[in-house]
C-alpha cells in the first residue's frame, strides 16, 4: 500500500513522503511494518519528527441524530532528528505494534465494513503536515476467528459491523471506540431474538466478549436488550469446545428473562444506552453474509478507497478531533 503527498504546509517545493506498508492483513496486537520514503525538496530541511497515525471513521450517536466522525486510535513516532538535503532520498524503516483492540476489517478476505487508515505526519522546522491516507486491512485473532466460526456453526449469519464512539463500562477498553459485529439468529431462535451484537475487547492476557441480544417484543410487552460480558483465552482449543463455549454464552444471554436479568450497563455514548483458517460448514454462513453485506468491497454504498478519501477530507476540516 502506497500513498504520496507533497507536503504543502511546508511550502512549495518542500519534501514529499511515500509510505509503504508491508502487504497482507495485520492482526490486533501484532506488528505493522513498512518504510517511510522521503525525497528532499528545493532546500535543505531538518526533519524533526515522523509520525504514523492509525485513524478510523466512527459512528457518533446523539439524542436526535447520528453522524460520522474521525478519530485517532493510536499515534506512533517512527523517526526524526535528521537533515534532509535538497533532492536527496532518505528511507526510514519501521515496525510498530497495533493496539490489541484494533478493529477487525475483514474475515476470510471479505470486508466486514469498518475502514481503518494509516496517515503519515511530517514535522519540519515546527511546521506539521498531514500526509495522505490509505486503507489498513486487519484480520481477526485466532480466538476471534474461532468464536465467529462457532456462531456460524451454530447457525448464525453475519449482518453488518460498525465502529461506535464511546466506552463500555466495566471492561478494560482502552480505545475511544468499540466495534460491534451484528449477526442474525437461526430460524429456531428467531422468535426470541432479532439479532446478536458481538464486541471483542482483546488484551495480551485474554479476550473480553460483550454480547447483546436484541429481544423481540411480545404482544403485551416491549422488547429489551440483554447484554452480558464473558472472558476467554487466546489459547487454541478444539473448535467443538469453542462451539460449546459460545453456545453456553448464547443460552445465558437469550435465555435471560426480562424479569430476572438486569441490563448490563453497557456503553457511554453508544446508541444502545443512555451513555452509551479453516473454513468449516458454519463459517460458510458467516462469510456468505459478509460477502452479501459488503460485496466487492462496498461499504455503506461506497468502496473502501472512497471512505478513506472521505476520512482524509474530514481530517482537513476536523483538526481538533485527532488528539
Amino acid at each position: 500500500m502506497v500513498f504520496k503527498k507533497l507536503l504543502g504546509a511546508l511550502g512549495v517545493g518542500g519534501p514529499s513522503v511515500d509510505t509503504v506498508l508491508q502487504p497482507g492483513p495485520a492482526l490486533p496486537g501484532g506488528p505493522l511494518s513498512g518504510e517511510v520514503r522521503l525525497r528532499g525538496g528545493g532546500t535543505d530541511v531538518t526533519v524533526e519528527q515522523i509520525s504514523l497515525l492509525l485513524v478510523a471513521r466512527v459512528e457518533v450517536e446523539g439524542h436526535d441524530e447520528e453522524h460520522d466522525s474521525t478519530v485517532v486510535l493510536e499515534r506512533f513516532t517512527v523517526g526524526g532528528g535528521f537533515r534532509l538535503a535538497q533532492d536527496a532520498e532518505h528511507t526510514v524503516p519501521f515496525t510498530v505494534t497495533l493496539p490489541w483492540e484494533t478493529p477487525v476489517t475483514q474475515l476470510h478476505g471479505q470486508p466486514l465494513g469498518p475502514v481503518l487508515g494509516i496517515r503519515t505526519e511530517l514535522e519540519v522546522a515546527g511546521a506539521r503536515d498531514k500526509g495522505d491516507l490509505d486503507a489498513l486491512a486487519v484480520g481477526p485473532l485466532p480466538a476471534q476467528e474461532a468464536i465467529l466460526e462457532a456462531f456460524g456453526q451454530l447457525g448464525y449469519g453475519f449482518k453488518s459491523a460498525d465502529l461506535e464512539l464511546g466506552h463500555i463500562r466495566g471492561t478494560g477498553q482502552r480505545l475511544p471506540c468499540y466495534q460491534e459485529i451484528e449477526i442474525v439468529p437461526p430460524a429456531g431462535q428467531a422468535h426470541a431474538v432479532n439479532e446478536i451484537e458481538v464486541t471483542f475487547l482483546a488484551a495480551p492476557d485474554g479476550l473480553e466478549v460483550v454480547i447483546e441480544a436484541d429481544r423481540r417484543a411480545g404482544l403485551f410487552s416491549g422488547g429489551q436488550d440483554t447484554v452480558h460480558r464473558f472472558t476467554t483465552s487466546h489459547h487454541a482449543v478444539p473448535q467443538a469446545d469453542r462451539n460449546a463455549e459460545v453456545d453456553a454464552w448464547l443460552h445465558q444471554v437469550i435465555g435471560a428473562h426480562a424479569a430476572h436479568a438486569a441490563p448490563y450497563p453497557y456503553a457511554q455514548g453508544g446508541h444502545h444506552h443512555d451513555d452509551h483458517h479453516r473454513s468449516g460448514p458454519g463459517t460458510g454462513a458467516v462469510v456468505a453474509g459478509v460477502a452479501a453485506g459488503a460485496a466487492v468491497g462496498v461499504v455503506g454504498g461506497m468502496v473502501a478507497a472512497e471512505v478513506i478519501d472521505e476520512i482524509g477530507d474530514a481530517f482537513e476540516g476536523e483538526g481538533g478531533e485527532e488528539e
